[in-house]
Formats: C-alpha cells, sequence, structure tokens
C-alpha cells in the first residue's frame, strides 16, 4: 500500500524464505566466474542496454515511485536520470578501467601487467528513499566489475527495485548473475551477510544497520571482505551576515524539505549569523508557507508523504520535544486529502544549542541556531564534533570565510552558495566520513576499485631465449 493513501493497493510481492537465499548465493557463486570472464567491454554494452530501457520505461519508473515511495513527479523524473547515469557512468569505467592489463615499468627482459578482477559475489542492500537510484547503482557497480550480485531492496519499496532488475535481466545481465531478494532483515539480510560465499557488502542505510553489519561481517571466519557503506548525518550549514537571503532561503527550502526531507544529504541544522537571522527566518517563514504539501502525483506538489506510519510517528515524537525545548518558528497545516496517507508537515524549530539535535531525524524538520560572528570557530567544532560527515553547506561571499570554513569542516561533500542535495554521478561523486559512510565515493573514479580485486603478472622474456622486445628497437634507438 502506497504512503499517499494506504486504502490503495499498488501491488504484491512474495518476500524471499531462508531456502530462497541459500539458493541465490549458491547460483550467483557458480555463475560469478563466467561473468568475470566477459570482457569489459561487453558488460559496458549491457549496461549501456539497460541505460536506455530505463530511458524508454521512464513513465512507469516514475509511477512505481510515486505510488510506492511517495515521490513527486519531480523527484521521480530525477530519480531515473540518476539511475541512467549510474548505468553509463560505471559502464564507462569498467571500458577504462577494466579492459586491457595495465602494462607497469619494469627491468629489461621482463613484462609487468595490472589488472582489475571481481571479488565474487556482492550482496547488495539499498535503501527505499531511492529505491531505484541507489538500488541501480549499487548493482550496475558490482556488475561492472566483475561481480555477481544478490539484491536485497529496502521493505517498503520492492516493485520498483524488482522491476530494475527486470531491465537489467532485459539487457543482458545473466538470471543467475543478477538474484533478487525481497524481504526482511533477519530473513534475508542476516542471512547474505553472515554467508561466507558473500565476497563484499553495498549497503545503504542508517549508522546503527552499518554496525550491526560490520560487526557480523568481523565475525566471520575466512576473507576479510569489504563492507562499501553510505549512512546518514547532522547535516548543517552557515550562513554569515554577507550572504544573499533570497538565495539561502531558497537553498534552505529545497534542502531541507525536498522529498520530505526524506535525503541523507538533507540539511537538517542550519547556523544563522544574528546580525542576519531575523530577516531570514522571517522570509522562510513566507517560502514554507508557499509549500504546498499534497497528493505526490499531482504536478503542483511540492511535498509527499512520509514513507510508512513509523516513519510519521518517529517525527511527530521528535516535534513534541522540539515544542518543549525550543521555539516554533513555522509549521505547514496538513490540507483536506492527506488524511488516508502518512504525511508529516515541514516544520522548523529555534534552538538555542546544536547540543539540542543528538542524531539524524530523517524527514521534513528544520533545526535553527544563531551565532556570533566571533563564534565561528564554535560552529565548526560543533558541526565536526557530532561525529558525521555527509554533507555541507555554506552562504557566503567572502572568499577568506569561503576557505576558511571549507578547508576545516570535515564533511564528503561541501557545498557553497548553493543547495546541499541532488549530487550528479561523475561531477559531485557522493558518500561521507566518519559516522556517514566508508567511501569510496558512489558515482566517483574510485568507487569501482572496491569491488574489485588487483593481480599483477610478472613475465620473464629472456627464459624464451631472449627479450623479443628488443627485437622491435630500430637502428637508432640504440
Amino acid at each position: 500500500f502506497g504512503p499517499a493513501d494506504r486504502r490503495i493497493q499498488v501491488g504484491r510481492v512474495l518476500e524471499a524464505t531462508a531456502e530462497d537465499v541459500e539458493q541465490a548465493i549458491a547460483r550467483a557463486h557458480r555463475a560469478q566466474k563466467l561473468w568475470d570472464a566477459t570482457p569489459a567491454a561487453e558488460r559496458a554494452e549491457i549496461l549501456n542496454r539497460a541505460a536506455e530501457l530505463l530511458e524508454k520505461e521512464m513513465a512507469t519508473c516514475i509511477a512505481l515511485c510515486t505510488r510506492e515511495g511517495g515521490k513527486t513527479l519531480a523527484d521521480g523524473v530525477a530519480e531515473v536520470r540518476e539511475a541512467v547515469d549510474f548505468c553509463r557512468y560505471y559502464a564507462m569505467q569498467a571500458r577504462k578501467e577494466f579492459g586491457a592489463p595495465k602494462l607497469m615499468p619494469g627491468p629489461t627482459g621482463e613484462r609487468n601487467q595490472l589488472s582489475l578482477h571481481g571479488r565474487g559475489v556482492f550482496a547488495a542492500i539499498s535503501p527505499w528513499n531511492f529505491p531505484l537510484a541507489i538500488f541501480t547503482g549499487q548493482v550496475t557497480a558490482a556488475l561492472a566489475a566483475g561481480n555477481a550480485v544478490v539484491a536485497k531492496p529496502a521493505e517498503q519499496t520492492p516493485l520498483v527495485a524488482a522491476y530494475a532488475v527486470q531491465l537489467l535481466h532485459l539487457a543482458g545481465v545473466p538470471g543467475d548473475v543478477l538474484q533478487f531478494l525481497p524481504g526482511d532483515g533477519p530473513t534475508v539480510g542476516a542471512r547474505l551477510v553472515s554467508d561466507p560465499r558473500i565476497s563484499g557488502v553495498a549497503f545503504t542505510g542508517s549508522t546503527e544497520t552499518a554496525w550491526a553489519i560490520n560487526q557480523a561481517l568481523a565475525a566471520r571466519r575466512g576473507p576479510i571482505v569489504p563492507f562499501i557503506a553510505e549512512t546518514g548525518g547532522l547535516n548543517a550549514m552557515i550562513v554569515d551576515s554577507s550572504a544573499l537571503p533570497e538565495q539561502v532561503v531558497a537553498d534552505v527550502i529545497s534542502s531541507s524539505f525536498q522529498s520530505a526531507g526524506q535525503r541523507c544529504s538533507a540539511l537538517r541544522l542550519l547556523f544563522l549569523q544574528e546580525d542576519v537571522a531575523d530577516k531570514i527566518i522571517e522570509m522562510l517563514k513566507g517560502a514554507m508557507a508557499e509549500l504546498r504539501l499534497g497528493d505526490p502525483r499531482e504536478l503542483a506538489t511540492d511535498v509527499g508523504p512520509v514513507i510508512d506510519e513509523e516513519a510519521r510517528q518517529m517525527l511527530a515524537r521528535h516535534a513534541e520535544k522540539m515544542e518543549r525545548e525550543a521555539r516554533l518558528i513555522h509549521r505547514l497545516p496538513l490540507p483536506a486529502g492527506t488524511e488516508f496517507g502518512t504525511f508529516f508537515p515541514p516544520q522548523a524549530f529555534e534552538l538555542q544549542s546544536p547540543a539540542q539535535l543528538e542524531r539524524e531525524v530523517f524527514g521534513p524538520i528544520l533545526h535553527i541556531v544563531r551565532f556570533k560572528a566571533s563564534e565561528l570557530d564554535r560552529v565548526i567544532e560543533a558541526i565536526n564534533g557530532s561525529g558525521y560527515g555527509l554533507t555541507f553547506g555554506i552562504h557566503s561571499r567572502i572568499d577568506n570565510t569561503i576557505r576558511y570554513v571549507t578547508q576545516r569542516i570535515h564533511a564528503g561533500n561541501a557545498y557553497v552558495n548553493r543547495n546541499m542535495i541532488g549530487a550528479v554521478v561523475g561531477v559531485q561523486p557522493f558518500g561521507g566520513e566518519g559516522l556517514s559512510g566508508t567511501g569510496p565515493k558512489a558515482g566517483g573514479p574510485h568507487y569501482l576499485y572496491r569491488f574489485a580485486v588487483e593481480r599483477t603478472l610478472s613475465v620473464n622474456t629472456t627464459a624464451a631465449g631472449g627479450n623479443a622486445s628488443l627485437m622491435s628497437l630500430r637502428e637508432g634507438d640504440v
């Protein structure tokens, strides 16, 4: 049932059993060697065909994202485009890095080369907030590097993930190489992580779940395998007195409330220099009042529902706590027609201290803190002291301030005088540090390396009766 209207059934899902998990891993394990032996150019061509299919079926993908995940139509378009970008970018990287072996320097009489290969079977465990883009990104990265994949989508959004798998199979990915296992964490996720045939895990989700996966992998006997984790963050933005208020307000609104605040990159904590705080807060109230909350299938809707009732109740408890401990700046009313869905109105609170926000609150709640110009170092320390390091923003027209702050902030993705969401594949590689993830960054030039093993080959060419390469030297070369 979709989050916009719990009375409407979107589809049906048959969840995997323990036996299904065992069979999927076994089949993927058997199929991986042949897939890894497939030339990288052929694997890349399959991923490019998948990109074309995603574009061709964009309308269906958007409809699934909207009905199953509660995404607005604009967010659905962006979701499909990002999935397409992942397919094409990793196809390009596979051709470049996994094609012919790279020749290494060495002495005369010896040939040395370095090549990249798949590790084995990767488990891809994806979130509900980007059920197509992140799911596709994890899967295609592992496939591009020569791995087989067992993919577990979020329990809330298996339908759009299943459709993505169908398109990947139609593009040419062998059925045994890419296995699809919808289901819950204990039945599917925990079994995948604990199985010694799983050669790596790609995960996007909560820090708590990442800790559990990390502990399970550490408890395994056998090879130490990669764990690629992208988690959340207490993402902050600093605004000084030189910033353009209109630009600040537009960027804060999109960073905080687009996708109902259900982005790991979303702005959670806004620091306003006290000289401009009153003006910007008043402008924010006006801008928030213009947001339209409602049915995500309607073009006019700016903010749709949160994913489920559990998420709505968590946000409601936090808002009640903030009402006791902070000052409510603005809250949108819930319009008619939202009573059958899991809608939560965007709202903003002013805090006395950033310490009042103890952990990530995943939804459309913005927290604001004032600071004096002389307290900039203290603000930076508070942001870094949270332990998270995913996204960060600064609005200032003073180059020295921008340079000073960005050199001291520990965040994977920093943005200057713009919003903090919507990282573009191949342009803004995305991923955090500290409590926000392990790296390497998705959609970046180093990502596929983590899915691969490196092998060198050294050949003594003199053993065949001499160095054949010397025979090709021209007279003037010696």
